[in-house]
Order: structure tokens, then C-alpha cells, then sequence
């Protein structure tokens, strides 16, 4: 009877584990919100109002006087673009596939390109400040 079990067990175990492997290598839809997928579009999303900050910041570089000095919008283009950066470096390293497989690597890349883009701009925006101050 035990060797019944054992056997029936073994067979249950044997045929399920093809049908969960084929469940969990499906095809992720183009429109499905994976979790790589949301972390990639918000540090985009945060990157963007980076390059947002530091475009302004940029036009407008020369220090204010009064109350307000000691708020440097540029420096929030910076860290915006550095936390665009890292979270779009995390998605790239924790993704186990390409394109298409719903991991947000694509996503990731554009993070890490719209990341540099916003901390350049913030950090010129900072360094025109301190000269022109």
C-alpha cells in the first residue's frame, strides 16, 4: 500500500510539472503590467519630470536672491535622474529575458538614458549657478 502511494505520488508530481512549467514559460501579452514593467515606467515617469526640472532649472540658472536662494530646483533634476538611473539599472540587471518577455527591459534602458539626460542637465544647471552667484 505504501509503495501504492509512493507510486501514485510520483505520478501525480510527474505529470503536473510539465503542465506548471508550460503555465509559467507563457507568453507575457504586449499590454500586460508585469512588475518590471511598472518599476521601469515609473523611474521613467520620474526621469522625465528630471529632465523637466532641469531644462527650467538650466534656462534659468542664475541664483534668486531672498527667502527662496537656498532651494536649487537643479539639484532635484539631479537626484531625479540618478533614482531614474538605478531603478532602470535594477530592472535591466534583474531581467532574465529580452524584449517582449514583460521582465520591462526595454524600459530599463530607456530609464538609464533619460536618468543620465536629466542629471546632466541638472548638474549644468547647478554648475551655472554656482559660477554666475
Amino acid at each position: 500500500m505504501l509503495a501504492t502511494a509512493a507510486a501514485t505520488l510520483i505520478a501525480i508530481v510527474g505529470l503536473a510539472t510539465p503542465a506548471a512549467a508550460h503555465v509559467l514559460v507563457q507568453p507575457v501579452g504586449a499590454y500586460a503590467l508585469t512588475a518590471g514593467r511598472i518599476w521601469s515606467a515609473v523611474a521613467a515617469l520620474l526621469g522625465l519630470a528630471g529632465v523637466v526640472i532641469g531644462g527650467l532649472a538650466l534656462a534659468r540658472s542664475a541664483p534668486r536672491s531672498g527667502a527662496g536662494s537656498k532651494r536649487n530646483p537643479a539639484i532635484a533634476a539631479v537626484v531625479a535622474g540618478l533614482t531614474c538611473a538605478v531603478i532602470g539599472g535594477l530592472v535591466v540587471a534583474a531581467a532574465e529575458g529580452g524584449p517582449g518577455t514583460g521582465y520591462g527591459i526595454v524600459g530599463g534602458f530607456v530609464d538609464l538614458v533619460v536618468g543620465a539626460i536629466a542629471m546632466t542637465l541638472g548638474g549644468l544647471a547647478v554648475s551655472r549657478s554656482r559660477r554666475t552667484g
